[in-house]
């Protein structure tokens, strides 16, 4: 989702122009490099003050002259009607019922190329073309697998235009997986120029809102995929010069500034790091130090990449790295690893950065897909889902077949969205938790901790035990009766998650009170045991005040006047 952050971007040619970096950050690993042979696509869709609404199409055959309404993902703005396809697949957040998944950050790109004032007609009914997120769930609605997604998001784009910035997709299936890159042509042009990278099977990848795909000849004829423009179009506008086998698709479309590599190719460094050796020679580029470098697209992983590791990784906050933000004054006396919004402030007439780690605390909801071939694709599509900053919140299950997404996962306008606040919602009981976290994290989160591992317990279990009686239902009652199953298994995990996260919130305000700590049995695994007295009252709290390295700052700044005479 796309999160304003305006960056003065480098001078090129002779004037300079402004961007707006977004936040998201997806994760893509292939089967050969997963540890179960699943294809993993994540997602952080970040976004100041946007609700976590988990997309549900429910699929079926649709009658001819149909016409389906376009809606603008990040506004709501409507922007008219397309035919509708004949046939359409049920999804169920980014994920299809064939395990179609698609995903995305927002790169930006140059601001002339995604200017709609004035832009060519698409087609009577879409003055303005179709934006990134209407065309991932079109898509996702229409595609069979990556391929054909690929094919029907960027013959949306030529067919009624392109009204978004550059967007960086991460499009997989059951077994395969591509990024495509794709901008508008500007004002006056209709369509787009794009290209789309397959990611090998043995390899992980990921991007950040930054453009990642560079020089193009260096991929195979049947890895890459991009319009027949996409070295011309450059060439018309001045972009780009060279030979062909030279031509980067994100030197041309997304150049680099300091910003597009310490905001957004850093978190691709950390995942990378996660995964692979040898990171340490991109440090200097990842600092914003090596504007001209580069990270490759993708890497072989040091070990077979487990569905617990996507999810770790995207909880990521720099940690035991040179970007790591923990014990420093903007973490405050408990070592908070987020930081307050603007990316950018001021201070005495100079401008300063915050770093921006890949858990963050305004995501709307993370997703994480897993597709695997081995099984039905009722059963083998997982849409791992939480409403909220995923290091404060459990991942729940959904399968990309169930007919109804749990209620505390959708928007219900005046019910349950972006300004009304309810105890039946996932992304506020999640944010009421994390909200009450963050200033006191460093005493606050082992609980967090501790209920979300107890949540996630068993996500890893390899072998195929876990999907015997889902099989069993499949083969003996057929197809209808193991959907019906599978929708009341997410109703009754994501009712459990909700209870879980609501009586955290509860022991997390009684258990600190008044910035003091209630005393707790030492084996608390329901996290509602305190001590009491004989007498039936709680004992006195323990009242530990701040932390010591915060207790010498605050004696270096002003220790005088607090010195006790």
């Amino acid at each position: 989702m796309k999160t304003r952050i305006f960056i003065v971007l480098m001078v090129w040619v002779v004037s300079a122009f402004v961007m707006t970096a977004m936040a998201c950050t997806n994760i893509i690993v292939g089967k050969g490099a997963s540890a179960d042979g699943s294809v993993f696509v994540s997602y952080n869709a970040d976004s100041y003050g946007m609700y976590g609404n988990i997309y549900h199409h429910v699929g079926g055959v649709h009658a001819k002259g149909e016409m389906r309404k376009v809606y603008e993902w990040d506004t709501n703005k409507y922007l008219g009607e397309i035919p509708q396809a004949e046939r359409t697949y049920t999804v169920v957040g980014q994920m299809n019922e064939l395990q179609v998944s698609i995903t995305e950050t927002t790169f930006g790109g140059r601001t002339e190329l995604y200017e709609t004032e004035g832009k060519q007609l698409g087609s009577p009914e879409l003055p303005t073309g179709i934006d990134y997120g209407s065309m991932i769930y079109i898509a996702l609605e229409r595609a069979t697998s990556a391929r054909n997604a690929i094919d029907i998001m960027t013959s949306l784009a030529e067919t009624y235009g392109y009204c978004s910035e550059g967007e960086s997709f991460s499009i997989a299936d059951k077994n395969e997986a591509w990024i495509l890159d794709l901008i508008g042509k500007g004002a006056g042009e209709k369509g787009a120029v794009w290209v789309a990278v397959r990611i090998p099977d043995d390899c992980v990848s990921a991007h950040a809102n930054q453009s990642r795909i560079t020089r193009l000849s260096q991929y195979g004829k049947k890895q890459l995929l991009c319009s027949k423009d996409v070295i011309a179009f450059a060439r018309k506008k001045g972009y780009f010069s060279g030979k062909d086998q030279e031509f980067s698709f994100r030197d041309a479309y997304a150049p680099n500034d300091f910003g597009a590599v310490r905001y957004c190719e850093a978190r691709v460094w950390s995942i990378f790091n996660r995964f692979c050796d040898g990171m340490d020679r991109y440090v200097d580029y990842a600092m914003g130090n090596d504007l001209k470098g580069e990270m490759p697209l993708y890497m072989k992983p040091k070990r077979p990449v487990k569905l617990s590791d996507v999810m770790a990784a995207m909880r990521d906050h720099f940690e035991d790295t040179p970007f790591d933000i923990r014990n420093e004054w903007g973490a405050g006396p408990y070592n908070m690893p987020y930081r307050p919004t603007p990316l950018e402030w001021e201070s005495e007439g100079k401008t300063y950065f915050n770093e921006r780690p890949v858990s963050t605390q305004q995501t709307g909801f993370c997703f994480v897909g897993q597709m695997q071939a081995k099984l039905p694709d009722a059963i083998g599509g997982i849409v791992w889902v939480t409403n909220d900053d995923p290091n404060m919140a459990p991942f729940i299950p959904l399968n990309c077949c169930i007919t109804e997404v749990p209620k505390c996962f959708r928007k219900i306008p005046g019910v349950q969205d972006d300004v009304t606040f309810s105890w039946e919602s996932a992304f506020w009981v999640q944010n009421a938790v994390a909200n009450m976290v963050y200033p006191y994290y460093e005493k606050m989160f082992p609980d967090v901790l501790k209920q979300r591992e107890q949540m996630e317990t068993g996500i890893d279990l390899g072998g195929m035990e876990e999907y015997e009686y889902p099989l069993q239902l499949l083969k003996e009652k057929g197809r209808d009766e193991l959907i019906k199953y599978l929708t009341d298994t997410a109703l009754i995990k994501s009712n459990m998650m909700m209870a879980a996260w609501t009586h955290l919130f509860e022991y997390l305000m009684v258990k600190h009170l008044d910035m003091a700590v209630k005393k707790t049995a030492e084996d608390d695994p329901l996290l509602n045991r305190f001590n009491k007295t004989e007498h039936g009252l709680a004992e006195s709290p323990d009242r530990p005040g701040y932390p010591e390295a915060f207790r010498k700052k605050i004696v270096e700044e002003k220790g005088e006047k607090y010195l006790m005479k």
